[in-house]
């Protein structure tokens, strides 16, 4: 099963093709510090080739839901350098997920802080997640041409500060609708500056915050995560084929150790513009490793390795029910059920006590 095979990624050889995916479990405290349940979270799935962290608050200024980690404080780093010695000692590879969450936040969650944005347009039709309940979105706060400069070196900063933690690398969340994915839409980025306008105005900000890593951290430490159809939180781009087809020839140029794309589904009714297969269209334009993301099975995630354009699938909520995933897979044995309700925040329930297949075979 090449799901199953070895790979060398970047610096690291790894145990095999699957990836845990990043998944937000907002299980840190009020300051953004993790702690001994994240520890046994991250060591139970250390079977994974390669563990991609939930995403991680770069600032206190990319905070947007309440209960995610961040890495920008001396405690925070360090309680992550008790996860990343866990997962080391498992003999596995982890990576931190950098996050600035832009204008999918609320000033209830910001100390009062307005979101920010590339421009002053607000998320239509969904509501956020507070400590008071949901909320409508707030108009962001646009983001100043010297601001959008010193967030790139928060990015930077806190790619340094992953390597202190003892992570193999990180990766950049520019998928999914948070703040790098509102500067590649047109949706959310209506700047008139260098980084708003053509294809390429608007890559700016990834491009040389990818590059400002590569600086920071050295080569095949870097990677990024995309969703060139991804509709959430009101992201559209009008010719996403064009632009990232021309995001992936920049980042060719960089010393990168893969690219995650996620292959999410959307209306091609609505989206006729969209590309079928952001996996097979941009996948094939990269020279760095891919990797496949998005509902993948066993079954679709051995296929998708047998084309030879994903060297890796990532699993998410799989991995989040089953911490010994590869395993499973190995052995073809029954997946546990996942519980929805223990997602996101809680204790323990749902996070640390999903039963692994040897507690299960007694």
């Amino acid at each position: 099963m090449k799901l199953l095979e070895k790979i060398k990624l970047g610096n690291n050889v790894l145990n095999n093709r699957m990836a845990m995916a990043p998944m937000t479990r907002s299980r840190a405290d009020f300051n953004g510090v993790v702690g001994a349940s994240t520890q046994l979270y991250y060591s139970q799935r250390s079977s994974a080739g390669l563990i991609i962290t939930e995403a991680i608050n770069i600032s206190n200024q990319a905070l947007g839901s309440p209960l995610t980690p961040g890495i920008f404080t001396q405690s925070q780093i360090d309680a992550w350098k008790a996860v990343t010695k866990e997962v080391h000692q498992k003999g596995a590879t982890i990576y931190a997920q950098l996050w600035h969450t832009g204008r999918v936040g609320h000033s209830l969650v910001k100390n009062g802080e307005t979101p920010v944005a590339p421009s002053a347009i607000a998320i239509q039709g969904q509501q956020h997640f507070t400590m008071e309940g949901l909320k409508d979105y707030e108009i962001p706060r646009p983001l100043t041409t010297d601001e959008v400069k010193a967030i790139i070196l928060n990015y930077k900063q806190a790619a340094i500060n992953a390597i202190e933690a003892g992570f193999d690398g990180i990766e950049l969340h520019a998928a999914f609708g948070y703040l790098p994915n509102q500067f590649l839409a047109e949706s959310a980025n209506q700047r008139i500056d260098q980084y708003g306008g053509s294809h390429e105005n608007r890559n700016r900000f990834v491009v040389e915050i990818m590059q400002e890593i590569v600086d920071a951290i050295g080569a095949q430490k870097a990677s990024i995560r995309i969703s060139p159809t991804s509709t959430y939180n009101n992201i559209k781009h009008d010719n996403p084929l064009e632009q990232f087809t021309l995001l992936i020839q920049e980042l060719n140029k960089l010393p990168l150790s893969y690219i995650h794309i996620m292959n999410v589904p959307f209306s091609p009714i609505e989206y006729p513009e969209y590309p079928t297969n952001s996996v097979e269209v941009f996948g094939k334009l990269s020279d760095h490793p891919i990797i496949a993301n998005c509902g993948y099975t066993k079954e679709s995630g051995e296929t998708e390795l047998q084309k030879g354009i994903a060297q890796l699938i990532s699993f998410g909520t799989l991995f989040l029910a089953n911490p010994d995933l590869p395993i499973r897979f190995e052995l073809n044995a029954e997946l546990n059920p996942l519980d929805t309700t223990t997602i996101y925040g809680g204790g323990d329930a749902g996070y640390i006590d999903y039963p692994p297949l040897a507690v299960e075979m007694n």
